[in-house]
């Protein structure tokens, strides 16, 4: 029996090419990467921009089945998918999405794929990086601190204080500063409010960060951003209080794309981290659209669910920056259809053929839900070692019945060798012309009338429901020029529902939208659903316990 070796074993075993070698390939000259070491490096911006005239390549989008404790791999699928397609005589990108801390010392784990498809160096991917989300975090708590200054000296602006919309980040769980009181302990230090955090991957900056075209758009997106309100309930925005040029500043590096490596030396961009279940979970478009230029197939991921992550690829990203992309790999597993199919994960180790029939409906659903943006569909079964043939043969016999096909994929064992099938498939979808792609709903529709079209197309939900203040606030948002801004839901990852308990495809349930935030800079309106937290806490085990250095000064437990 073959010895099992775990992720980050096989990633410190690695054979990585220097970074300039990797960006050769690319066609990009030493002087235009900026390295941090020697296997990690920014991308310049004058070579992006040397690049507008070039055609476009293939984009190609991985999602998945909403997440369950079986597992899925989407990240892993992402990143073989790229070697597949490198390895079949294409010439490939992969485009990720960087780490949060967060979930990294929580319960998520890392996010540069798994076995043998992953990006290296994994440590450096899953903990500080090159920095990007020390930018993030910092220029929004810049903008923070002088929301609070600008008070403390006299108000000019006439800040209502009740009214301040602006929160801080950090980039950790930390349910503890959800809700705090700020500036107590006398009159130095300013006047005491109510106030809170998210976590940096849910900050608007974050977004902004990622939608960005180049640093003159990232500044005035920044300008945009709404802080606060004035008595007469009137805007006021980081440009009136003079934050958007040094913001900028604070971002200038971290807007550059990160380029690294697979463990089949082909190249990787990674670069910025929005979650898709509080924010709208995509990598940054300047990675995205610089990619386009250097290869004939750009591979990306959209987090979590398709509910969630394809959605808002498609709705957000796709609409804001053009991007039309060609086909869509749905990632699942024989582990997660039998839980899904009422299966506790202790017993996913027996064969269970009826539970995975039951389960296939909530991928069936995300099959539909994605043919509803004109993109065509493959389906990737992840392969776990104790599928069985007649349960693998079931899950392909029910995606064949919606028209499209299930390719059992082996690409955490053997890397790009054990992904070519789907490699192909993608490559004949793609070339086939079929993808007709258009956006869920117009931008002239209400703002509200575009959450109920989501709940209703996209969860098969019977309608969303708010309050009558949340819908005074979307009518008080279209009146003053923002009603054909995009939706951005903030819903549990876990169900098309706003249970997290409620696996499969549930039908006619209510989504409540609880509250909604103006990204006025992102350039979309959220609506925050159910009980989802924009600062998430962490479990009562978690994975920061099994995290160490080792004799050799090596990281164990990260992954």
């Amino acid at each position: 029996m073959a010895e099992f070796k775990t992720d980050i074993e096989i990633a410190r075993a690695a054979h990585k090419r220097p970074i300039t070698e990797i960006g050769a390939k690319l066609g990009i000259p030493a002087e235009d990467l900026v390295p941090y070491g020697h296997d990690k490096a920014k991308i310049s911006a004058r070579f992006i921009k040397g690049l507008e005239n070039k055609p476009d390549g293939k984009l190609i989008l991985v999602t998945a089945i909403n997440p369950t404790p079986a597992g899925e791999g989407k990240t892993t699928t992402t990143v073989g998918l790229s070697d597949g397609l490198n390895r079949i005589g294409k010439r490939a990108i992969t485009c990720i999405r960087e780490a949060s801390l967060g979930p990294n010392f929580g319960v998520k784990g890392g996010a540069a794929g798994g076995g043998h498809a992953q990006i290296v160096p994994m440590e450096d991917m899953n903990l500080h990086f090159t920095g990007d989300f020390h930018a993030i975090t910092t220029a929004h708590n810049l903008l923070s601190a002088l929301v609070d200054n600008h008070i403390y000296w006299g108000n000019e602006l006439e800040i209502d204080t009740r009214r301040v919309t602006w929160r801080r980040v950090m980039d950790m769980n930390d349910r503890a500063l959800r809700s705090v009181v700020t500036s107590l302990g006398g009159v130095a230090n300013g006047y005491p409010r109510e106030a809170g955090f998210d976590i940096t991957v849910a900050s608007e900056v974050m977004a902004i960060l990622c939608l960005s075209r180049d640093l003159e758009d990232l500044e005035k997106r920044l300008g945009d951003i709404i802080v606060a309100y004035r008595r007469d309930k009137s805007p006021v925005f980081a440009r009136d209080l003079k934050a958007d040029g040094a913001m900028a500043v604070l971002l200038k590096d971290a807007m550059q794309p990160n380029l690294v490596q697979t463990l089949e030396n082909n190249p990787a961009f990674v670069h910025g981290g929005p979650f898709a279940n509080i924010a709208h979970g995509c990598n940054s478009v300047v990675a995205t659209t610089t990619a386009l230029k250097l290869a004939d197939y750009v591979v990306t991921e959209a987090g979590f669910g398709a509910d969630l992550g394809a959605e808002k690829f498609f709705d957000i990203k796709c609409r804001k920056a053009g991007l039309k992309p060609a086909a869509a790999v749905i990632v699942a597993t024989v582990r997660a259809m039998k839980m899904n199919g009422g299966v506790k994960k202790d017993d996913l180790g027996h064969e269970n053929v009826e539970a995975v029939k039951k389960g296939c409906a909530n991928l069936g659903r995300h099959i539909e839900n994605v043919k509803q943006f004109g993109v065509p569909v493959v389906v990737a079964v992840n392969h776990f070692t104790a599928d069985t043939d007649a349960e693998i043969q079931a899950m392909k016999d029910f995606v064949a019945s919606l028209g499209a096909e299930a390719i059992l994929c082996k690409h955490w064992a053997n890397g790009s060798a054990g992904i070519e099938e789907l490699a192909h498939k993608v490559v004949q979808l793609a070339e086939s012309g079929a993808a007709q792609f258009a956006p869920l709903y117009p931008d002239e529709m209400k703002l509200f009338d575009k959450m109920d079209t989501v709940v209703k197309r996209i969860y098969r939900g019977l309608e969303a429901i708010a309050d009558k203040p949340v819908r005074d606030q979307l009518h008080a948002w279209e009146a003053a020029g923002y009603g054909n801004l995009p939706v951005c839901m903030a819903k549990t990852q876990y169900s098309f529902s706003t249970d997290p308990a409620l696996r499969g495809a549930p039908v006619d349930h209510v989504v409540p939208i609880r509250e909604v935030r103006l990204s006025a800079g992102a350039g979309f309106v959220v609506a925050i659903c159910g009980e989802i937290m924009t600062m998430p806490g962490l479990p009562r085990v978690p994975s920061s316990e099994k995290i160490f250095l080792n004799e050799q000064g090596q990281i164990e437990g990260l992954f």
